[in-house]
């Protein structure tokens, strides 16, 4: 062969051992899982699943170290995006593109599998404290970062308790929705509200606006801990809401069908 000779080879020969590399890295770029024999072809006609949502959750624990551990442990099988201290340290787990185990048993809007299509962020709270001031300023910097990648809506901005109601309730009553919203981060309605329709039950509204309401006093409960500010200061645990809340759920309603 000509490369045995000492002689330099062509540039044809130049050229065909450039494609073949070419080939050869495109194939390298396809995993392959399937054990029966295949013939690899990579196609260019390819995008990478993308995010839709963000659910913030709280961890329920007193330490950032306690809760690092717990979602870096193979044996409990639970997992995050990002994880942010009381400091406003951002911490990143998971890569955005990959599925973490974070919303579990969840839905919203007819989506049943929201880990598929979430980026999951845990706030170090321990579910009975006020947020500190730094964690929720380093939260609404990574919002923005992932809104501006991802173009996530706002409305797609959600908590752990919204999509698994009776079972979640992160991030807690004391986590500041209103100034979320206000920064483009999740919806928020101020008073005073149209009046729903008349004959507009519960579940009917809740439904709309993307509750499981399999169990309706489940999903009343996750709407009136996140959005009913009375409840919120007097405990009020009524499992139907009232005509300003439907009022205040069908605004809502018009702000994520007008895509906020």
């Amino acid at each position: 062969m000509q490369w045995m000779t000492g002689r330099k080879p062509g540039r044809k020969r130049r050229a065909i051992a450039g494609v073949v590399a070419l080939l050869l890295s495109a194939c390298a770029q396809l995993p392959v899982y399937t054990t029966l024999p295949v013939d690899v072809q990579p196609s260019p006609n390819v995008g990478e699943r993308r995010p839709n949502y963000v659910i913030i959750h709280h961890t329920s624990n007193d330490t950032v170290e306690r809760a690092l551990a717990t979602l870096t442990n193979s044996a409990r099988g639970v997992s995050a995006h990002y994880l942010i201290a009381r400091d406003g340290r951002i911490i990143y787990l998971v890569d955005e593109l990959k599925r973490a185990w974070h919303a579990g048993d969840s839905y919203w809007g007819g989506n049943r599998d929201i880990n598929s299509s979430s980026i999951g962020i845990e706030l170090d709270n321990n579910g009975r404290e006020p947020f500190a001031e730094a964690q929720i300023t380093a939260l609404m910097a990574l919002l923005a970062d992932l809104k501006t990648r991802w173009n996530i809506p706002a409305a797609n901005v959600l908590g752990h308790g919204d999509v698994a109601p009776g079972r979640k309730v992160d991030p807690s009553a004391l986590f500041p929705w209103r100034r979320l919203a206000a920064a483009g981060f999740g919806l928020w309605c101020e008073p005073p509200y149209d009046p729903a329709p008349a004959g507009a039950d519960d579940t009917t509204l809740l439904s709309a606006l993307g509750y499981d309401v399999s169990v309706p006093w489940s999903a009343v409960a996750a709407f009136k801990r996140r959005w009913s500010v009375e409840d919120k200061l007097t405990g009020e645990s009524v499992q139907e809401l009232t005509p300003e809340q439907r009022g205040l759920l069908q605004c809502l309603i018009r702000k994520q069908q007008a895509g906020y």
